[in-house]
């Protein structure tokens, strides 16, 4: 494999910031900025932890790792392990896992029954933020009990845009619920920015939708833009993220960009 370049830098503080990529729309680009940002900031020396909360377990799979694995998050989200127990090691130095399962689409229903599980997710994290310097959620796409444990558990949020038709609809609901959380659960949480995903520069229709994302969140939007790649979308069949699969194609360079605005915004 070639040598993966290393541009990532800026400064992060001394205990882990704790990102949840979340949209409620499927088909964004979630889980492959989940993956791909950590194993950016992984690769710039950061020692990073990716929790996959989605029942799918793309980013358990897209990091070598199987839908089988045992225990997972779903048995920490039970209390019948310790956190520690259910991480694994991926494949890139820095990157540990917390591997889902589609057994974790029961928690949807078990979570709402149990007080204060809201917070299950951030109690089992706390004690690990001086072993990681990031911390990333890849959510499912919706704004259930999974995700509000991730937003619960994180310091920032980073929303996946795709340029397409429709990428403003939902939007003010994701809003609605960070500022909903932020107030009743989780002071500390906030929108870290918007990053434009499978963004096709030939088509007036992608220049017009970042026109238009970019025009209702002024400040919000981050500079790095995810194109539209075959490299990003077969990476996931490797299950290597994009920049061990082809580091120089240009998915793998703006999923470095991504990488730095994240590190700078802290």
């Amino acid at each position: 494999m070639e040598e993966t370049p290393n541009p990532v830098s800026g400064a992060t503080p001394e205990r882990a910031t704790i990102f949840a990529v979340a949209n409620q729309k499927g088909g964004v680009g979630k889980t492959t900025t989940a993956v791909n940002l950590a194993a950016c900031v992984a690769e710039a020396g950061y020692a990073t932890l990716l929790v996959d909360i989605d029942p799918q377990a793309n980013a358990t799979v897209g990091l070598g790792l199987t839908k089988q694995e045992d225990p997972n998050v779903y048995d920490v989200l039970s209390g019948d392990v310790e956190i520690k127990a259910a991480i694994k090691a991926s494949a890139i130095p820095n990157l540990s896992v917390l591997p889902s399962t589609p057994e974790l689409a029961g928690a949807n229903v078990e979570l709402p029954r149990v007080a204060g599980s809201e917070t299950i997710l951030h109690d089992a994290l706390e004690p690990l933020r001086d072993e990681y310097r990031f911390i990333i959620f890849d959510c499912p796409p919706s704004l259930g009990p999974l995700t509000v444990n991730a937003m619960v558990a994180a310091d920032r949020v980073i929303v996946p845009v795709q340029t397409e038709y429709f990428a403003l609809e939902g939007l003010a609901d994701l809003l609605d619920t960070v500022g909903l959380i932020q107030r009743e659960l989780n002071p500390r949480l906030s929108i870290a920015g918007l990053v434009l995903t499978m963004h096709d520069g030939r088509t007036r229709l992608a220049e017009d939708v970042e026109a238009e994302v970019r025009k209702h969140f002024p400040g919000l939007i981050f500079d790095a833009v995810i194109p539209r790649n075959v490299r990003v979308a077969e990476a996931p069949s490797f299950g290597v993220p994009v920049i061990h699969h082809d580091p120089h194609c240009a998915g793998s360079g703006a999923y470095f960009e991504l990488a730095k605005e994240v590190a700078l915004r802290g």
